[in-house]
């Protein structure tokens, strides 16, 4: 099945705007995200039109890169300079692209499944798949591609080699599952549970079922649990399910396949059942209850496909576990490890690379591939598909691991290097070699490539800060929903950007288009220039021993005195001929830093006498945006800055942007977003402890060194300051306050949280250690201890320790690992 563009437009009803007549071009990837396209002749771009972006504004972009295909709903951004593209319009671009992506699934006649549910999607559609490959050429989502853009990019998928679909579908509003039920036609369904995920956009729990349910409308059979109750009642009145059968599981209710036995041991869970009057059992890898009812269902699945249950004991004994995101930590020799070394398939190995593509903090890219085990192509094919994809997103050097990807060496560029087994590399292969790179380890479980990233990782002590990426992205998404289209963003990456890593942090954030970047001091502008930073870079603090960096890494200056003025402005005189861009702050009632409106007449002047400076923009900073009860001094500051910026272009004669709005004054003034704003600690999703859109993106966490029964009267750490009153066991844990914990939290002032109960701190704060107690507590060495996260918040943390969140993180050590994260 391939498609011309011609034959795309007629099947979304599409308006040729600008037809290119050029030799015949078929299309084989469809485009929403203008970042992550590569083979740019093949493609058609669709400029979809969100709730926080509008994929019209990277035509212009995407064009000087070579793009020639495109379909629009605004005719405003077509312009006759693209006299060499296609451009197609429509009235709804997400609405073409589901019509296309349906129109796509109505050519192929084969079982398709069809899961949807509040958890446990995702996870179920890779088991089906891990159960399934050796028997169909399967065609699935990739990762959690369930979305109303997800299902049809997934379903595009579909080729003439495939004989079974596996495909998730998410909604958070209501309408939504009708699209993506007419995408995926699902003869096979399979609803996993019912639960508050999502929840917020629906009445209650009986609106979201009957929403989901649609999904199922036209399915021939419904797998789902019975012991959802409010699930069970709804599906069985359902008037759109009257001609779909159901197969049901329980291990209350009389079922299809009735669970009578769940034995757990310490690394496995043995499950007893009676089907069709009949004992039957499997055993799977896994102990927690959402992995047990994970893989009840692939059980059904396959129970309803006849399979024997000998052949599905045996096939789910080797489940093994679904990756769920990718973890980057620093690496030796200056290097950058990401890992996502649990499973290797061809779907999760682009968006590995993808995420590999959006760091830039070093040149050369490293991926170490194994073997992908369970792909149902034919060899030679899978691996010209892998070395195509490294060569299309820009991997410098492939290391391959496994007999396939030796005997299809000669696919790959001449640098790139194999050996037979993960042993062999590891005894191969000097360690020392692994130099300023970002290496990428993608492999499936069998190849153990955890010893492969215990070498690459750079050794440090047990305690993680764990930042969440994906959050990040979220909590910058859920302020822009706060600001107009054409609002500038600024992000605050001053202080190793509150702790979380800077180059790290950056990458992220020029990866989602963040307008601007602040630094603290020019050596921070200098490092994230280094690490192949690009965006615009404002230095808060500019000193005159950093004059000369500021100008050779094209760092802009914050100027808030005529003292820096005079001193920048002689320095740029006598060392270069361009025009430079600095940035003016204004004292608009902080008292801080900056100029006040009695200076703005000479500030004038001598801003317009010096044609080598151009002001880039203007801006003040708030004292109390985040406190209600200073709304009226909050209100008095923005009146005395908009009366300066006004004194100040009547007077330069030129537009320059203005902000003055942080993340708290973003949610509560936003009337006055100016031309930017600026984010700090709310990307981070602290600027509000009340506000429950914003996710907080850090963990920290550490682990139980050691346990000690003590007999009451003994005493605990320096100064005898903890004492036993009675009986009772405390934990050592490796964190201090030379890692930032603070003393102050000693003495029962500070707690951590171990399996879910909270362990006060007893004696006083050691430099490298704390002590628990944990007396009440069922634990042992090596278990996890939560410093703050989801369970403690680092807003209780900061409370208990009379401080805020701000200094808090900024005051982590840096001798702490940092692990960042992308679901």
């Amino acid at each position: 099945m391939r498609y011309t563009v011609q034959d795309i437009a007629e099947l979304i009803h599409a308006v040729f705007l600008a037809e290119y007549q050029s030799e015949k071009v078929f299309i084989d990837t469809l485009a929403i995200d203008s970042r992550n396209i590569k083979n740019n002749r093949e493609t058609i771009f669709f400029a979809i039109i969100g709730a926080r972006n509008n994929g019209h504004r990277y035509i212009d972009d995407l064009y000087k890169s070579g793009f020639r295909n495109f379909v629009i709903s605004d005719e405003s951004h077509y312009h006759k300079k693209y006299e060499q593209a296609n451009f197609l319009l429509v009235k709804d671009t997400l609405k073409a692209l589901q019509l296309l992506a349906s129109e796509h699934r109505s050519r192929f006649n084969f079982p398709v499944v069809g899961i949807t549910g509040s958890n446990g999607k995702t996870v179920v559609k890779e088991w089906l798949f891990q159960l399934l490959h050796t028997d169909y050429h399967i065609v699935k989502s990739p990762k959690s591609y369930n979305s109303q853009v997800g299902v049809p990019l997934s379903v595009w998928q579909i080729n003439e080699f495939n004989n079974f679909g596996i495909f998730e579908a998410g909604i958070s509003l209501p309408y939504e599952m009708q699209n993506l039920a007419e995408i995926i036609r699902p003869q096979i369904g399979i609803f996993t549970n019912i639960g508050e995920a999502h929840a917020e956009n629906f009445v209650n729990l009986t609106q979201k079922i009957e929403e989901k349910i649609k999904l199922f409308q036209q399915s021939e059979i419904l797998i789902y649990c019975k012991d959802y109750e409010e699930l069970n009642n709804q599906l069985r009145k359902s008037s759109l399910l009257k001609n779909t059968s159901f197969f049901t599981w329980s291990r209350k209710h009389n079922a299809d396949l009735l669970v009578v036995k769940v034995e757990k041991d310490r690394q496995e869970t043995n499950l007893k059942a009676i089907y069709k009057n009949n004992f039957i059992e499997i055993t799977i890898p896994f102990v927690d209850e959402a992995s047990i009812e994970n893989a009840i269902h692939c059980w059904c699945l396959m129970l309803y496909l006849n399979y024997d249950n000998l052949t599905i004991g045996q096939r789910m004994n080797l489940l093994s576990p679904v990756a769920m995101r990718l973890e980057m930590k620093q690496g030796i020799n200056n290097c950058s490890v990401i890992n996502d070394s649990y499973n290797s398939d061809i779907d999760s190995l682009s968006i590995a690379l993808d995420f590999l593509n959006q760091q830039n903090q070093h040149n050369q890219k490293t991926l170490i591939l194994s073997d992908i085990l369970q792909s149902g192509k034919q060899e030679e094919k899978l691996y010209e598909e892998v070395a195509a994809m490294c060569k299309d997103k820009g991997v410098s050097r492939l290391i391959g691991i496994g007999e396939a990807l030796c005997n299809n060496a000669a696919l790959f560029p001449e640098n790139s290097k194999f050996y037979k087994s993960t042993e062999d590399f590891i005894e191969q292969i000097p360690i020392s070699s692994f130099k300023d790179e970002t290496i990428l380890l993608k492999g499936a479980r069998t190849f153990k490539f955890e010893q492969i990233s215990k070498l690459l990782q750079q050794k440090t002590h047990q305690t993680i800060l764990e930042i969440n990426l994906n959050a990040l992205v979220a909590n910058i998404n859920y302020f822009k929903t706060y600001l107009h289209p054409e609002t500038k963003v600024m992000a605050m990456v001053k202080a190793f950007s509150y702790g979380s890593g800077s180059f790290e942090i950056a990458n992220i954030l020029q990866y989602n288009r963040i307008d601007y970047l602040a630094v603290a001091y020019s050596d921070e502008g200098v490092e994230l220039r280094k690490a192949g930073i690009k965006l615009p870079i404002m230095v808060m603090n500019p000193e005159v021993q950093s004059f000369y960096n500021m100008i050779q890494y094209n760092l802009e200056p914050e100027i808030y005195s005529f003292k820096i003025l005079k001193e920048y402005s002689d320095f740029i005189k006598k060392n270069t001929k361009e025009k430079v861009a600095i940035h003016i702050k204004l004292d608009s009632g902080m008292h801080r830093l900056g100029f006040e409106l009695n200076d703005m007449n000479e500030l004038c002047v001598r801003l317009k006498n010096n044609h080598q400076l151009e002001v880039k923009s203007v801006f003040s900073h708030l004292a109390a945006s985040d406190e209600k009860d200073h709304d009226d001094f909050t209100i008095q500051q923005i009146n005395n800055y908009t009366e300066m910026c006004q004194t100040l272009e009547k007077h330069l004669k030129y537009k320059f942007i203005k902000h003055i709005l942080n993340s708290s004054g973003v949610l509560r003034f936003k009337n006055y977003q100016f031309d930017m704003v600026r984010l700090g600690i709310g990307m981070h999703g602290l600027a509000d402890s009340n506000n429950q859109s914003l996710i907080p993106t850090v963990q920290l966490k550490t682990v139980i060194s050691q346990i000690k029964n003590l007999q009451a009267g003994e005493s605990i750490g320096y100064s005898r300051k903890g004492r036993a009153l009675k009986s009772m066991k405390i934990a050592t844990v490796p964190i201090g306050y030379a890692d930032g914990y603070t003393r102050k939290l000693g003495n029962g002032v500070g707690v951590m949280m171990i399996n879910g109960m909270p362990a006060p701190t007893i004696g006083n704060i050691c430099m490298d250690m704390t002590m628990l107690d944990i007396t009440k507590i069922q634990a042992q060495e090596g278990d996890e201890v939560i410093v703050f996260g989801e369970e403690y918040s680092i807003v209780q943390l900061a409370k208990a320790a009379e401080t805020i969140p701000y200094e808090i993180l900024s005051c982590l050590s840096s001798r702490i690992k940092r692990v960042y994260y992308h679901e």
